[in-house]
């Protein structure tokens, strides 16, 4: 594990001797009352200390991240990722721990926790953003065919035109220029005139030329 400053370390032992102080009591009581009455307002109430938790530890991993030291950045993630899975912090601590993966070279763990995404978030979107940051992952590394499957699954209509994108990307570095053309033009006919990213994917296509 990293190193915390002395205010960072505080904080994470404070959240820690709460579990281990009201933890197996809460899940005690929670059974019990989920099988009589008060049980929604104890979930609720349960729900919302768990919520609180992850907040904190969640502050805290934007303090750690400006240390840009991705040990450090996993660490504090895994505290939200493991601790508090079901709260809508942990993909996000995932996200912000795969970045620094990135950052730091380390793609394997970086694609690890963008999966963990893809595998436990309840927000669809996120699995959508996932698959585009590990579709980016697989490009740079010239694996181009496990790119494509990583994008060919269902997603977001939102989404449409950044996975034909990054599709066009995949295809324009595997010299499938063809291909690569179709998927830049699905695009941009997804994208609005109005998002900067339109001229953007526009002078990828204009790039290409007539090119085979």
């Amino acid at each position: 594990m990293a190193t915390y400053n002395l205010d960072e370390q505080e904080k994470i032992d404070s959240i820690k001797n709460w579990w281990d102080k009201y933890g197996t009591v809460i899940s005690v009581v929670l059974t019990a009352f989920l099988v009589g009455v008060g049980g929604t307002q104890l979930w609720k109430y349960y729900q919302q200390q768990q919520a609180k938790q992850a907040a904190d530890l969640y502050a805290l991993l934007q303090q750690v991240k400006a240390s840009n030291e991705a040990i450090k950045i996993n660490d504090a993630a895994q505290l939200i990722i493991e601790g508090f899975p079901s709260t809508g912090y942990a993909p996000r601590a995932a996200f912000v721990a795969a970045q620094a993966d990135i950052e730091a070279g380390n793609t394997k763990r970086a694609i690890q926790n963008l999966q963990w995404v893809i595998d436990h978030a309840k927000e669809a979107a996120l699995h959508d953003v996932a698959r585009l940051r590990i579709a980016g992952i697989l490009l740079d590394e010239d694996k181009y065919d496990e790119a494509l499957r990583t994008l060919s699954v269902p997603h977001g209509e939102t989404f449409a035109g950044l996975y034909s994108d990054r599709k066009g990307d995949i295809l324009a570095a595997s010299k499938k220029i063809s291909e690569a053309r179709l998927s830049y033009q699905a695009a941009i006919d997804k994208l609005s005139k109005n998002n900067n990213y339109y001229n953007i994917v526009q002078m990828k296509l204009d790039a290409l030329g007539d090119s085979e």
